[in-house]
């Protein structure tokens, strides 16, 4: 691999970045089709959509109370498979046992201990928050496709989403179920059943439910579907060559 010309390194969830930025007046639809006085007009959102966008590809750093959240989740989960303590965040037990309290990036957040271990559990003998990568051909060059498996299984591939509002099918048009699967493929592993495991939680922070989206990875659908995308990335950066700092994502160093 590293003999190969690499002209582009994108990650999958840029991919998802995109594909928002493509989708913005569906999204505003989504949203605020409804409101009689909407924050932005479709216009505006797709240019808010579009900075995001370019900060995202700079890795320009962003505050996010809601990646926070789901940040210490996963970790906490990922303490209790591999039966340690939590790596960067504060966390203490309630007195009546039944909820952590974690403080991240001076952030507080409270999980039911049950929810933890039921997640834990379904994990057992997980690798954790693996890196995989893997060239892609396309139209224009070899693209590096990567990112990093929440929970690896023998048989499946998870990543854990929380939210704060789910509807079925929420993340059909997400790139992780395609590249993750994709990049083990090419390096020897066949493991092709993609879980999103998702807890929904309220304004209060209460558990709301969980639930799993499961789909089965098919080389002869999904590699023409992952390549047309990372194609047209490429021409979305391409085109705005001049406003992107970040070298990584042009086979560079930064």
């Amino acid at each position: 691999m590293k003999n190969q010309q690499l002209n582009y390194c994108i990650y999958a969830t840029l991919l998802d970045a995109y594909w928002g930025y493509l989708n913005s007046d569906v999204i505003w639809e989504k949203y605020w089709g409804w409101s009689e006085n909407p924050p932005h007009t479709p216009e505006e959102f797709h240019e808010l959509q579009f900075q995001e966008l370019i900060d995202r590809i700079n890795r320009k750093p962003f505050d996010s109370e809601a990646a926070d959240k789901g940040t210490a989740f996963n970790e906490l989960v990922d303490a209790l498979i591999e039966n340690r303590k939590p790596n960067g965040m504060d966390v203490e037990r309630n007195e009546d046992n039944t909820c952590y309290t974690v403080v991240y990036n001076d952030r507080t957040f409270v999980f039911p201990i049950s929810l933890c271990r039921e997640f834990a559990g379904y994990f057992k003998g997980a690798l954790t928050q693996q890196r995989v990568e893997a060239i892609l051909p396309t139209a224009y060059s070899n693209v590096l496709v990567y990112g990093v498996i929440d929970e690896l299984m023998s048989a499946s591939v998870h990543d854990i989403k929380t939210t704060g509002s789910y509807t079925v099918g929420k993340f059909k048009d997400h790139h992780q179920h395609l590249v993750y699967p994709y990049a083990l493929m090419k390096n020897g592993s066949d493991v092709r059943t993609f879980e999103y495991n998702i807890v929904e939680f309220n304004k209060g922070g209460f558990v709301v439910d969980t639930y799993t989206e499961t789909y089965v990875f098919n080389p002869e659908r999904d590699i023409p579907i992952l390549t047309n995308h990372c194609e047209e990335f490429i021409r979305f950066l391409e085109e705005n060559r001049e406003l992107i700092t970040d070298k990584k994502i042009f086979g560079g160093e930064n």
